[in-house]
């Protein structure tokens, strides 16, 4: 009988917490991105491949979220930037509070882009805000080209998809038209990337969107009178 109030009560909780840390990133002119897919569609070699691409000044951080285990944060510390791995014990999403108690000792003036690797779920991240600016859907061609209908919510509310895994897709029944089509039935205005991370197809596309994407968020902030 509880449940309800109490989810509201939660999720009013953690959009506190969220324009509390958007207004933080804003202030420091953080760009931060929030990538959400289901389990194995590429997100952590993703990542790999966009840490490995920017030069060791760049002011890049992730944070990446799972159930249990460090080894996607030891797959990234490798290429140099500030990673911390968010281990939720069970909880199939990360919130606002887990940002919050994760960047205190991160000095927000010597970064310009956080990107954040959700729990693998394409249900429960969709609720939860994380003071990002952008959410980001990826979708593999290994998956079925009818899950933004299946999962509407998170296509809805994501700015860019990423189609992964496109080197498989001469051996997979995947109708990548029929893919994008259906994105942009729950989400008109949606972007689309496609990337392969084993034949680097696709990731200047990627890295392109990155730079736009931080360009924008520049441009639409207050500006300071010299």
């Amino acid at each position: 009988m509880n449940r309800v109030p109490l989810e509201g009560k939660v999720l009013n909780e953690n959009a506190r917490v969220a324009a509390e840390l958007r207004e933080r990133f804003r202030e420091h002119h953080v760009l931060v991105v929030n990538l959400i897919s289901s389990p194995g569609s590429g997100k952590t070699t993703l990542l790999e491949k966009t840490l490995g691409s920017y030069s060791p000044t760049e002011k890049v951080a992730v944070l990446t979220g799972d159930l249990q285990t460090e080894n996607d944060a030891n797959r990234l510390k490798r290429y140099g930037f500030p990673v911390k791995q968010i281990t939720t014990g069970g909880t199939c999403h990360l919130d606002a509070r887990m940002i919050e108690k994760h960047i205190a000792d991160w000095d927000l003036e010597n970064l310009d882009l956080l990107i954040v690797e959700n729990v693998g779920n394409l249900v429960c991240p969709s609720s939860y805000d994380l003071g990002e600016a952008a959410k980001i859907v990826l979708l593999s061609v290994t998956e079925g080209e009818d899950k933004p209908l299946k999962y509407p919510s998170i296509f809805f509310k994501s700015e860019l998809m990423v189609l992964t895994k496109t080197d498989l897709l001469p051996y997979v029944p995947f109708d990548l038209a029929a893919a994008i089509e259906n994105a942009r039935r729950v989400h008109a205005e949606m972007e689309v990337v496609q990337v392969s991370c084993l034949t680097g197809d696709g990731m200047q596309d990627w890295l392109q969107w990155l730079a736009r994407r931080r360009q924008a968020f520049l441009a639409g902030l207050p500006q300071t009178v010299a």
